[in-house]
């Protein structure tokens, strides 16, 4: 039976699992913060506000109130998709030929979705336009955090880093991980002591960097924003990842769309086209913006 029929997509197994995959992988938040089990809608998270204190009690005294105080974070729904356009006539291919198609498919859509979520949480973008979403609030996204240093000579690059990690200790919070721009990494992996040897070798020319001073690390263009956005100037991203909470809400399907005008290009019969369409909810809230804090670049 042809892959793609006229009652809709059969997506062979391994495609379908290597899609999600792929869309995680690629994303630096996924990366440094791990996915949690979400429902559909807005999902309410509690937070302590004031966490309570122990008291010590002497025989036969009276305890007195623990403190603490809760609030709430709420994780909202935003909807992203990926529709592709092709030639009506891979309907008509071999298998083969249209599994390759699917594969296309699947390698630019997970890259596409796995920006999608790095520039909505990082800064709220939508990747179309380039423009920030008025739905994303300025509390999930997290490079809205006041905790800010800046570079403005490559040789501090490193004492900069550790600056930006002393404004998170300095709130209580422990940094876990660090999002990179390749900028950034090339800046680190190329700078040298005053004899020339490097600070950092075994950052190679930084574009697999995996840990940086004890700190799980992931390196994306989406730190900065581009080529999706103009330059944010954000180089990278150092937190405690666990105060982000981000789920799938919605699986991704696949959908054949083989009437009308899903995109904007014209009707599709009149142009003998079928359209492939990728959807996928992400949910996600920010527990506490000071859990971050941002290293800008100024050179």
């Amino acid at each position: 039976m042809p892959v793609l029929g006229t009652s809709g997509i059969t997506l062979p197994t391994n495609i379908a699992s290597g899609l999600w995959s792929k869309a995680t992988t690629g994303s630096a938040v996924a990366q440094l913060s791990g996915q949690q089990p979400m429902q559909f809608g807005n999902v309410t998270y509690m937070t302590f506000t004031a966490p309570p204190r122990a008291e010590y009690v002497a025989e036969a005294a009276q305890k007195g109130t623990s403190g603490g105080t809760f609030g709430t974070k709420v994780a909202t729904p935003h909807k992203a998709h990926v529709t592709m356009r092709f030639n009506e006539e891979v309907q008509w291919a071999e298998d083969d030929y249209q599994i390759g198609v699917l594969n296309t498919l699947a390698d630019a859509g997970a890259v596409a979705l796995a920006r999608a979520l790095d520039l909505g949480v990082f800064h709220g973008f939508n990747p179309l336009t380039g423009t920030a979403i008025a739905s994303i609030v300025a509390g999930d996204r997290i490079n809205t955090t006041t905790n800010r240093t800046e570079v403005t000579t490559a040789a501090a690059a490193d004492t900069e880093f550790e600056t930006a990690a002393g404004l998170l200790i300095n709130n209580g919070y422990v940094p876990n991980g660090v999002a990179i721009d390749p900028k950034f990494a090339w800046t680190l992996s190329t700078a040298r002591y005053s004899d020339g040897r490097k600070k950092f070798p075994e950052l190679g020319l930084g574009t697999e960097i995996s840990n940086f001073s004890g700190l799980n690390a992931s390196v994306s263009s989406t730190v900065s924003g581009v080529p999706e956005a103009t330059d944010t100037k954000l180089r990278a991203m150092l937190g405690d990842w666990t105060a982000l909470r981000w789920g799938v809400q919605k699986q991704i399907p696949v959908e054949t769309i083989r009437y009308g005008d899903p995109d904007g290009q014209g009707d599709l019969k009149r142009q003998n086209q079928i359209a492939l369409r990728l959807e996928i909810v992400y949910g996600w809230a920010v527990m506490d913006l000071n859990a971050f804090s941002a290293l800008n670049d100024l050179l």
